[in-house]
């Protein structure tokens, strides 16, 4: 019978032993932070009624959704994670504590063309604040900090949040009396970075078809800079002419106020009014996170304020705030530019228990011993050679061997070696167990992104 060729699917992520641990570690920052701040976790299926991921329907969306028939039902995949937490608020919004905090770290499924750090599965990691009826804007304050929190911790240094209110952006734009062309301008701003004031200007006049006074009262507006509160000061002269700007405004000021006190430096935070995101779904706070010395990369982790999540499945009113961060993507970019920590452990097992035995009872009781106490332990049963046992040590980057032979049986004892130091010692298990653990807690001082 012919052998299939093996291979992994395009856009499909699959990784080594090794940048697993490290994956699974990026994940479980992740959790531990958002846990941190009061959001509790939630798991939604993967596949769904078609019916129910499409209900906003058409566009790039019905695209690029993996569709599939079962029988009589009409399946998807998800392709975020935003749209299954809608029909779950909505479904159980009777039994649900508002304001409902959750997090969710899971895979998601887009048919998009596969490209450099873009996947066709992919793990995002959300967290969203729900309200019933209302949502108080210090929530939209508070989500800075979760950012904060969460890069931090993982290690990154040089990263800085950018925050804008779309509430500040269509009041300007009414001002000038071009709420119809708002979504048009924002598309033409967006490219900013990329092709540079002047061409944006000309594309405000020549694509949008502004009048030169109009593009310039624009570019004078996304012009203005400074240190927040000069940023907030500027804006301040323009109110009294729009409601919904001054409304803004406002709010912006409110979370600028209490970055602070969320514990979020200013270095890490500033206001920028090219910031617009989605046109239909974003109403207020928006934010985007860069890396300062990756620009190219992109945002990391963005989001913002919403008027109504599950408006497709119920009338009752759900605001909400939230962020995304598309875990994979990132973690592929920290792979690329060589930021992740190569000394933290990635090794199965902290002990490998190696018995110099036929008889494996006594290797086999020192194993559940280590493993009694919260030592990863892994028991090696082959009967191969000694070098052969060793090099299995090694490339796995186990921290320590633990010999058990027919003397140290005799003993109740474990010849432990330290596979950095080269050190053996000849230890009860009680007195082995505390040696590594005492190691491992030095060795493990470090993040997982390298400073």
């Amino acid at each position: 019978m012919p052998k299939v060729t093996p291979r992994t699917l395009s856009g499909f992520m699959e990784l080594l032993p090794a940048p697993q641990q490290q994956m699974d570690l990026f994940l479980n920052t992740l959790r531990e932070t958002y846990s941190l701040y009061g959001f509790t976790s939630l798991d939604t299926p993967l596949v769904e009624s078609a019916e129910i991921l499409l209900a906003k329907g058409g566009g790039e969306t019905e695209k690029q959704i993996y569709r599939f028939q079962k029988g009589d039902a009409d399946l998807a995949l998800r392709f975020d994670l935003t749209v299954p937490l809608a029909k779950y608020v909505a479904l159980h919004a009777g039994e649900l504590a508002f304001p409902f905090r959750r997090f969710q770290i899971g895979k998601v499924y887009r048919g998009e063309r596969a490209q450099r750090g873009r996947f066709r599965e992919f793990y995002q990691a959300d967290i969203d604040v729900i309200g019933d009826g209302r949502l108080d804007v210090a929530n939209e304050a508070e989500i800075p900090a979760v950012i904060y929190s969460t890069f931090t911790r993982l290690g990154l240094k040089r990263f800085q949040i950018q925050v804008n209110n779309r509430k500040i952006l269509n009041g300007f734009y009414a001002m000038l009396g071009l709420t119809e062309k708002a979504g048009e301008i924002m598309r033409s701003v967006d490219k900013l970075d990329k092709i540079g004031p002047e061409n944006v200007r000309e594309l405000l006049i020549t694509g949008v078809e502004l009048n030169e006074a109009q593009a310039d009262d624009i570019m004078k507006f996304i012009s203005i800079t400074g240190s927040n509160a000069e940023v907030l000061e500027q804006l301040r002269s323009y109110q009294g002419r729009s409601e919904l700007f001054d409304l803004g405004v406002a709010e912006l000021t409110t979370v600028v106020k209490y970055l602070a006190a969320f514990g979020v430096p200013e270095a890490y935070f500033a206001v920028n009014l090219t910031i617009a995101r989605g046109l239909d779904y974003y109403t207020g706070t928006v934010y985007e996170t860069y890396m300062l010395d990756h620009p190219e990369i992109g945002s990391i982790c963005s989001g913002g304020r919403y008027d109504n999540l599950a408006e497709y499945y119920t009338d009752r009113q759900l605001p909400g705030v939230g962020i995304s961060i598309g875990a994979s993507r990132l973690f592929y970019i920290l792979q690329e530019q060589a930021m992740l920590n190569e000394e933290v452990n990635t090794a199965p097992a902290d002990v490998l228990v190696l018995p110099m035995t036929e008889d494996l009872t006594a290797a086999a009781q020192a194993a559940t011993y280590l493993r009694s106490v919260g030592i990863r332990t892994q028991l090696y049963a082959e009967q191969r050679k000694f070098k052969a046992k060793m090099s299995y040590a090694d490339k796995l980057k186990i921290p320590f061997v633990a010999f058990m032979g027919e003397d140290e049986a005799a003993q109740g004892k474990i010849s432990l070696k330290n596979m950095t130091t080269g050190t053996q010692n000849l230890l009860t298990l009680e007195e082995a167990a505390e040696q590594v653990k005492d190691t491992l807690a030095k060795r493990n001082v470090g993040t997982l992104i390298r400073g």
